[in-house]
């Protein structure tokens, strides 16, 4: 077969051909949704330059045919024949909404990445020339739980305004740092500067090695990134790395791993995200390591291989609480297992309640709980009426030992949205039988929620089933009848559901 560069047509006519939806242009190619994961955020990179892709969500990549090929179930040369007869047929490239050949684009020279040691000089000095706004400082504090001290012990600080860029860099090369090479620096009219705008304004999380030295930086963003085609409700991309990469002399920022800890920990979590990783270590006082994609996953090979020389003994997989309807996120979450034993290591996979999505969230609000406790007054005596009466209560929740289900710990939206009208019984099981104490005049919803709160965080011994959330079905019953609601945030709707074909549980809780 013909090399690629004899090929009658290019990737970026191949991406025309199957109709893939272009979010973002690059001076090399462009971002599209990915039509393997179905993610919509434009997350699969095209280079037009290098007849390659590949998602950052879900990791799927190949080359110009492979494209074609398995999106469409074939190898690569019916791949080749296909493509090309369509192109016979009168799919004419001319025609395309891309019309630069490969031949027409010019490769923007990049630099090459500078030596760790450079990187983390220039952007520790970088760090010193910034400051932490008051209003992402009250974010970190009030919303994330972080304190001053662990505030700077991160090293967050505040992006700059951009048309402070070139000011900074002079200043930079004026004390001996090397701008070249340092993701997020590139020439502009044979200047150096770096690539902060005004659209892209928020909170610098410094990213770190193993080594300690500062690899990369990425952003929060004040404002998160939205396509002109997303749904209302949709919040958005949230991060991006500080880079430079497609620019005049810029360099990537390679989506180094962030580690954070002690390097010689026997155990270490694993979870996506950076700023999600620093809140849970201070919160847990634990050494974690984050990915920037659930499927990023390849830079841990290295890695793990220098903690289990290090005496690691343990890593814990602890992605978000939606592995488990996520079949990308479940995906990445299995890497990480292959990986772990690899290198001789256990891997453990954390599971906490599931009104949490993060493993940060879930601490922050363990740690709010524990301080209103503080504050209570235990003094206070609290009542019993004498009119009790007992209420006798099932609880049913989904399977998961087995794979993911795409509605699990959602709302009853969500439920619908996955094609039930009424939740599947035979993907639930009954993990708990009992009875509650109620005052004779509660309503319904006053009892479903007396059971909600009873099963939280601090769970009963006898109790085998996981901390109470949507997607969860209760059940009230006496002699007469019996009455099944769905768990949602917003509250317990009334549903059809049929037990006795819930399965068994078969596995205790951890």
């Amino acid at each position: 077969m013909s090399q690629p560069e004899d090929f009658p047509f290019q990737i970026e006519d191949i991406v025309q051909m199957l109709n893939l939806n272009i979010r973002r242009r690059m001076t090399n190619g462009v971002y599209v949704d990915c039509p393997f994961c179905g993610d919509n955020r434009g997350k699969m990179n095209v280079d037009y330059i290098k007849n390659v892709w590949r998602c950052n969500y879900c990791g799927e990549c190949g080359g110009m045919l492979s494209l074609y090929a398995k999106l469409n179930g074939v190898n690569n040369s019916i791949a080749y024949r296909q493509i090309c007869n369509a192109i016979s047929n009168g799919y004419d490239i001319s025609e395309h909404q891309i019309k630069k050949s490969k031949k027409d684009l010019k490769k923007v020279p990049q630099a090459l990445l500078a030596d760790n040691r450079v990187i983390h000089n220039t952007f520790s000095k970088l760090l010193t020339m910034l400051t932490l706004s008051e209003k992402h400082r009250n974010h970190l504090k009030e919303k994330r739980g972080l304190s001053d001290e662990q505030i700077k012990y991160l090293g967050y600080k505040s992006t700059p305004p951009f048309y402070n860029g070139r000011l900074l860099v002079d200043h930079l090369i004026a004390n001996g740092c090397t701008v070249e090479g340092v993701p997020g620096f590139y020439k502009r009219n044979g200047k150096w500067t770096i690539n902060f705008t005004s659209n892209t304004s928020g909170i610098l999380l410094p990213v770190r090695g193993i080594d300690g030295l500062i690899h990369g930086f990425q952003i929060r963003l004040d404002m998160p990134i939205k396509n002109k085609n997303d749904v209302s409700d949709k919040e958005g991309t949230k991060y991006i790395w500080l880079s430079s990469s497609g620019k005049y002399m810029g360099t990537s920022s390679g989506s180094p791993v962030h580690f954070v800890g002690n390097p010689f920990s026997r155990t270490v979590y694993v979870t996506e995200g950076i700023l999600k990783s620093d809140i849970a270590h201070c919160l847990m006082n634990r050494t974690f390591i984050a990915i920037p994609g659930a499927n990023n996953t390849a830079k841990l090979d290295l890695l793990f291989a220098i903690l289990a020389q290090n005496g690691t003994q343990l890593i814990i997989e602890a992605h978000d609480m939606d592995k488990y309807r996520n079949e990308q996120i479940e995906k990445g979450a299995s890497k990480i297992f292959l990986i772990s034993k690899k290198y001789g290591m256990e891997c453990r996979r954390l599971i906490w309640n599931p009104n949490y999505k993060g493993i940060d969230d879930w601490q922050l609000a363990l740690r709010q709980k524990q301080n209103m406790k503080k504050g209570e007054n235990t003094n206070i005596n609290v009542q019993q009426s004498s009119n009790q009466v007992k209420q006798c209560y099932r609880i049913y929740q989904l399977a998961l030992d087995t794979g993911t289900v795409d509605f699990a710990f959602g709302g009853i939206k969500m439920l619908h949205k996955a094609g039930y009208e009424q939740p599947p019984a035979d993907l639930y099981q009954l993990v708990y039988d009992g009875v509650l104490s109620c005052d004779n005049g509660d309503e319904k919803n006053k009892r479903l929620k007396q059971i909600f709160e009873k099963y939280q965080d601090e769970l009963p011994d006898e109790y085998l089933g996981r901390s109470i959330s949507p997607s969860d079905i209760l059940e009230l019953y006496d002699e007469e009848k019996r009455e099944y609601y769905y768990v949602d945030k917003s509250g317990f709707y009334p549903v059809k559901f049929l037990p006795m074909l819930a399965k068994a549980l078969n596995q205790s809780r951890k």
